[in-house]
Formats: structure tokens, sequence, C-alpha cells
């Protein structure tokens, strides 16, 4: 039998206008080199830090974007509002609740796979708290039962902890999970015994002097006088993280597990 796979290509936070445009530069490249069948990006800071703007969802989307996820600062801007109940490839975290405009899941169609992605946001001192994401993911896979091929998680989390914890609790029920949120990639890709795959953070694309992407100066005097400052995106050079899954569709498992995880920068 031919070895067949899937490819999933998750691109982390974007940094502001900087990040963005760092992202246009450089996805088309990155798609040509890696090929994948679908491609995710967290765009959650891509309007200078504070969410994403309906301009910038457009701009990512243009630039090779299949599906848009974001998190804990998906309402900072407010003419995102106007198009997340109806753009179906923009999602916010699930875990929000009802009444909050917009979707935490959508079946994408990548050659013919049909993907489940999903968006939760975690709990872990973040404030404020939103609905359980572990009951979240519950429901979703409950609701979508029977209609994806392959399943894959956003958990935008500040703990490592519980991004590992959720990864766990859903190995052998989804293909991958990947963390976004604290900017920093870390070096701990691996396949859990269930056959899901999963990185703890697949770091940002944006200004990679600074601090998680932001200059550093208001971040120092936030932690010497204790007093609230606010950021704004560092100058300088562009980095890029991203994290690519290899699915399995030969095999009998649904979903698809993975067989390879590999950490990309670019």
């Amino acid at each position: 039998m031919n070895e067949k796979k899937f490819r999933v290509l998750a691109v982390g936070d974007i940094v502001g206008h900087a990040g963005l445009q760092y992202l246009k530069d450089n996805l088309p490249a990155l798609k040509k080199k890696y090929l994948p069948d679908l491609v995710i990006v967290n765009g959650e800071n891509a309007a200078e830090i504070r969410g994403i703007s309906r301009e910038d969802a457009k701009e990512i989307f243009s630039c090779g974007a299949d599906v848009i996820t974001t998190g804990n600062h998906v309402f900072g801007q407010r003419n995102i509002y106007e198009i997340l109940d109806d753009e179906k490839n923009l999602l916010r975290p699930a875990n929000y609740p009802g009444t909050a405009p917009g979707h935490g899941s959508v079946i994408f169609n990548a050659a013919g796979i049909r993907v489940l992605i999903m968006n939760l946001r975690g709990n872990v001192e973040l404030s404020p708290a939103l609905g359980c994401p572990f009951a979240a993911t519950d429901l979703i896979l409950r609701r979508e039962s029977g209609n994806f091929d392959a399943a894959v998680l956003d958990m935008h989390a500040e703990a490592t902890s519980e991004k590992a914890a959720m990864a766990h609790y859903l190995d052998g029920r989804v293909s991958a999970v990947f963390g976004t949120h604290t900017h920093v990639a870390t070096a701990d890709e691996r396949i859990l015994p269930g056959g899901t795959g999963f990185i703890t953070d697949i770091g940002m694309t944006g200004p990679a002097g600074g601090i998680l992407g932001c200059d550093p100066k208001p971040i120092i005097a936030q932690f010497t006088s204790a007093m609230p400052q606010r950021y704004s995106v560092a100058d300088g050079e562009c980095a890029g993280g991203a994290v690519i899954f290899d699915l399995d569709l030969n095999s009998c498992h649904s979903p698809a597990p993975c067989c390879r995880v590999l950490r990309v920068k670019f």
C-alpha cells in the first residue's frame, strides 16, 4: 500500500503589522517548500498586539491561510465582531459563552479530507475565566462525530501544564494539538501513545529582538515599578515559528493519527 499522508502547517501568533508583513513575505515560499494540505495561522495579536481586525484577517487569508485561530485578545478590535459570525474559517475560542460572536470550530475540506479544526482557550492565569476547555472539546467531538476524518486543536493557553493536560486528555481522539499564546517555541514536539501529535507552543511570527515581540521598555518598567504600562510592538528583524504535522491517512484508526511532528523556523 502506498504511504498516504495529510500535512498540516500551523503558524504561531502574528504580532503586529510587522509580523503580518513578514507572514505575507514568507508564507508563499513556506507553502512551496513544505506543500501543506492545510494552513492554520493564529492571528491573535495582528492588530499591534491587541487582537485582530477585519483587515488583518483579510490579509492573512489572502497570503495563503485556510483557517485563522485566535485567543484571549480576539475581541480587542470592535470591527472584527462584524465578520466573526459570517466568516466560518475565522475562529474564536470555543469556550467563550454562546452569546459571544463567532464560533470555535470548523470542518474544512482539504484534498478530499474533512478536517475538524478547534480553537480553545485555557483558564490558568488568564482572566476572565471561561467555560471549561476540556468539556468544550468533548462537546465539539460529540456534536461532530462521524463528520470528520482528522481533528486538530489550537490550545491557546498560558500554562504549559494545561496545554499538556489537554493533549493527553485528547490523545487518540484527535490527530494533533498545538499550543499558542506564550510566543516562545518549545522543543518538546512528540507523538503521544495514542497517536496524537503534540507541541506545547509553536512560538510567534513577528519582531524577534524584543520581549515576546514587544518593545522591552514598557515591559521592564512594569516589572520594576509594578505599575501598568501600554505595550507596543518591537522594532527590528522578524522571525516566524510554525509546526508541521504529518497525518497517516492509511491508518484504520479515526481520526487519522500523527506520524511526524516537525518544528519550523522561517
